[in-house]
């Protein structure tokens, strides 16, 4: 059986057909899906290229291919492409396939239209919340509000439509989108960290280096990090003359907007953006030269940056957004876009050395929940229970498959029903 997903992924293609990604869905990404399925087609955007980027993995290989779609970024630019983008979804997918459709996403919502109509199974991977996606402040849009209410309604459509449904969160999702009684239902993040991700002991009580050194990580395609929140809580906090300073990974469209930002501030030689790196070493790097991570985020699903941090025995201090809560507790939680609590928060954590060595482990204990090692099982009994219930709607033998995905990806997450 072959299985269609998804993915609000961004591809680039060779003149030789290969499809290639900077982001972490590569053909090992893919492979996981193996254990369950005989084929693998990704249904995302594609954009072409000369060559790949320096950094670049390859995405399609054995048994995995890319089904592309018209390169779009943002609303504008898939309504102006949304007929072709239509045709291409609608041809994705055969009566026969399994589909999964990684939620929220336009190109999803339309294949869940076909199958909706034809009576045709499909399953959901929700990883993120479009209520927050579109929250204000987070996306310039007239439409804005109109956009927000139609993916909220069409995403919970969808999981209750659903034969089965794996969400990133243990609880927050799940509350807002639940499935139909019955429907295969599972927490399953799509964070998984090898061994090498870890540090191996917490960081000790120690007085806080000077310049204290705050860390923060995502994409500067949208305004969905907040990370001028902090850029104002670091002018709050250097007014009070504390040695502190911000490190930024990651890039996008908004970073001259930021560095603007902080120039009017008159904190520009405390900002440093370092623009995207190719992960791995090089992040763990900055991470471990840090003294605390923050993500003031606007909207998140279960966020890979953080559980990273964490992975290093960091400190932290996220938003009250998303899966955020199910990470850090109540003390390292601070609402979005308030720069004053947020440097109120920032500040008095860096004044207690032995608050910074508890909060060190037990972010370390709880990034071990996210070890690949564990979780594989997990992720593995998800697709077996979305190619069963594929093959009993469409009437088609189930086949076991043991391949070169087995155990290659794994996922966090405590399940339902026969997952449980």
């Amino acid at each position: 059986m072959r299985v269609v997903v998804t993915i609000e992924a961004r591809f680039t293609r060779t003149p030789d057909g290969a499809i290639w990604t900077q982001t972490g869905q590569d053909h090992q990404f893919w492979s996981g899906y193996l254990t369950a399925f005989d084929q693998v087609r990704a249904v995302a955007r594609v954009r072409d290229v000369a060559e790949p980027a320096a950094e670049a993995k390859r995405v399609d290989g054995p048994d995995v291919e890319v089904w592309p779609v018209p390169y779009y970024l943002g609303p504008y630019r898939y309504l102006a492409h949304r007929a072709a983008i239509g045709r291409a979804v609608r041809a994705s997918a055969g009566p026969r396939d399994a589909v999964i459709l990684r939620a929220p996403s336009p190109i999803g919502t339309i294949l869940a239209a076909v199958r909706d109509r034809l009576r045709l199974p499909y399953a959901m991977e929700v990883v993120g919340d479009p209520s927050d996606l579109f929250a204000p402040g987070v996306v310039d849009h007239p439409l804005r509000p109109v956009l927000r209410r139609l993916y909220v309604d069409r995403l919970r459509r969808q999981c209750r439509s659903a034969v089965g449904a794996a969400y990133v969160t243990d609880r927050f999702l799940q509350s807002r989108y639940p499935t139909a009684p019955g429907a295969v239902n599972v927490a399953v993040s799509d964070v998984d960290l090898a061994p090498v991700a870890y540090v191996d002991t917490a960081r000790p009580a120690a007085p806080t280096r000077r310049p204290t050194t705050l860390i923060s990580v995502g994409s500067l395609e949208q305004r969905y990090k907040g990370i001028d929140t902090v850029i104002a809580a670091l002018a709050a906090l250097t007014a009070t003359s504390r040695a502190v300073r911000l490190v930024h990974i990651g890039d996008g469209r908004y970073r001259s907007e930021l560095v603007d930002l902080a120039r009017r501030y008159g904190v520009a030689d405390r900002v440093v953006f370092t623009g995207a790196l190719p992960g791995g070493d090089a992040v763990r790097r900055e991470l471990d030269a840090a003294d605390l991570f923050v993500m003031p985020s606007r909207t998140e699903g279960m966020p890979r940056a953080l559980i990273e941090a964490m992975a290093r025995a960091l400190p932290a201090i996220g938003s009250t957004v998303g899966g955020i809560p199910e990470l850090l507790p109540p003390g390292s939680l601070v609402p979005p876009d308030d720069p004053g609590r947020w440097a109120d928060a920032i500040a008095a954590l860096l004044d207690q050395p032995e608050r910074m060595a508890a909060d060190s482990a037990r972010n370390l204990s709880r990034a071990r929940d996210f070890s690949a090692d564990l979780l594989t099982a997990r992720r593995n009994a998800y697709y077996r229970a979305v190619a069963e219930a594929t093959a009993e709607r469409t009437g088609q033998p189930t086949r076991k498959r043991t391949g070169p995905g087995t155990g290659q990806r794994g996922r966090a997450g405590a399940a339902t029903r026969s997952l449980a």
